[in-house]
């Protein structure tokens, strides 16, 4: 995504959030700081206000794909419209123009699955979705490095620690930062001396959707391609001089290609989903943007679909990366939904907007009178075994997204559930 556009006489912006953390007993095996402040907190050893909803308590090894059984079908039998279900879709829309688009698969029966969309093909600014495209490319070049052991993929993303520099820069969105000795939390933007494992740094990519973090994880994917074996024992000084010897035309092209490429190789066309920049101002300084960034309903369905297969990549990466979408804290937008509250949910949102004042209108956060994108996708898991996939794209002016998504959420909920 990119950074902030500057556009005279228009005041503008931001770039929203989700809250999505990996399941919260899982610090012994990712080293993620934060998890075990949740596991104090679950525990009672710590005092915290918040409390999760049944549906974030899942543990890490009781998540799994719903449609590995399928893994050898191919991407056109999940996208048979059901007609039932698109006349219920269809029917929450009817009248409205061509602002929302929506693509929503049934996998309550992994053998006979319901699908609907409409407008599935219209192209969106992604926002924050596209970091998904981003740990999909972490992924794919950890396989390249391991090919034949996945146990060392996950001990590289543990135990390799990297500082933020210029990269992480900037970025409103703070990080938590969990200090274990003193059972302490701050919570804070990017500087450029922080420095946290890949698994972290992958985590405040998708938990706080901090932009800095997409930005480190995304340069980290590029020298694993540059690197390879190698990349383990890759210093700071060693990259350093990679970046600066390089011409920045070779290194947009890499860059542009490693997130790019894994989604090509899923089917994803140039048209349904594509990254063109990076998320921060600071990672100019070494990498330009290449052909700007899009997001379909669709091309975010074969994604996720092909996730749940086992495909992306291969059965373990696919099942890690849905732990990292698993939402165990604050749920926002559409995951807020009331219908949801006893569900597991595996969510990434991302907005745009923008306001021009000099309209006289109404404009506001997610309420924006010239832009006002706002995108969620979202694996659904009831405990009675009601379980979905909805990718929601809308840029409607001048009405509250955040609160629409979430009533959307209810609607699509009740939908399902007829059956």
């Amino acid at each position: 995504m990119k950074k902030i556009l500057v556009l005279i006489s228009i005041s503008f912006l931001v770039m929203a959030f989700a809250i999505t953390p990996y399941p919260i007993d899982g610090y012994e095996r990712t080293g993620i700081k934060r998890l075990k402040r949740l596991e104090l907190i679950q525990s009672g050893e710590l005092k915290d206000a918040t409390a999760l909803p049944l549906g974030a308590l899942k543990s890490w090894e009781a998540i799994s794909l719903n449609l590995a059984s399928r893994k050898d079908d191919s991407l056109e039998t999940f996208f048979h419209v059901d007609h039932g279900l698109q006349r219920e879709i269809g029917g929450m829309f009817r009248g409205l123009d061509r602002s929302y688009s929506i693509a929503v698969l049934d996998i309550s029966n992994p053998d006979s699955t319901r699908y609907a969309q409409r407008n599935e093909t219209l192209g969106y600014q992604p926002g924050s979705v596209g970091k998904l495209a981003v740990l999909n490319a972490l992924f794919h070049q950890l396989s390249k490095i391991y090919p034949d052991s996945f146990e060392q993929r996950i001990e590289l993303l543990k135990n390799k620690s990297v500082k933020a520099g210029v990269w992480g820069l900037t970025d409103e969105h703070t990080v938590p930062i969990f200090n274990i000795e003193k059972n302490t939390l701050i919570k804070r933007q990017v500087i450029a001396s922080d420095v946290f494992s890949l698994f972290e740094w992958a985590d405040h990519m998708l938990s706080v959707s901090n932009n800095g973090a997409a930005s480190i994880v995304w340069r980290e994917a590029l020298l694993m391609s540059v690197f390879c074996e190698k990349y383990p024992e890759l210093t700071k000084e060693e990259a350093d001089a990679y970046f600066k010897e390089t011409p920045k035309k070779l290194l947009t092209d890499m860059a542009n290609d490693i997130v790019n490429l894994p989604l090509r190789q899923l089917g994803i066309t140039h048209e349904e989903w594509r990254l063109g920049s990076f998320f921060t101002g600071g990672a100019n300084t070494y990498v330009g943007d290449k052909g700007g960034s899009i997001g379909t309903p669709l091309g975010l369905m074969k994604f996720l679909v092909q996730l749940e297969q086992g495909k992306v990549i291969d059965e373990a990466s696919s099942l890690e990366m849905k732990r990292l979408m698993y939402m165990t804290d604050r749920r926002i937008r559409y995951a807020q939904s009331p219908s949801l509250k006893e569900a597991a949910v595996y969510f990434k949102s991302g907005s745009l907007y923008k306001c021009d004042r000099s309209k006289g209108e109404e404009c506001g956060k997610y309420m924006g009178n010239v832009m006002n994108y706002m995108n969620s996708i979202i694996i659904v898991e009831h405990p009675d075994n009601c379980k979905y996939i909805v990718a929601l794209m809308s840029n409607v002016l001048r009405k509250n997204s955040a609160s629409d998504h979430m009533y959307l959420a209810n609607l699509i909920d009740r939908a399902i559930r007829k059956g």
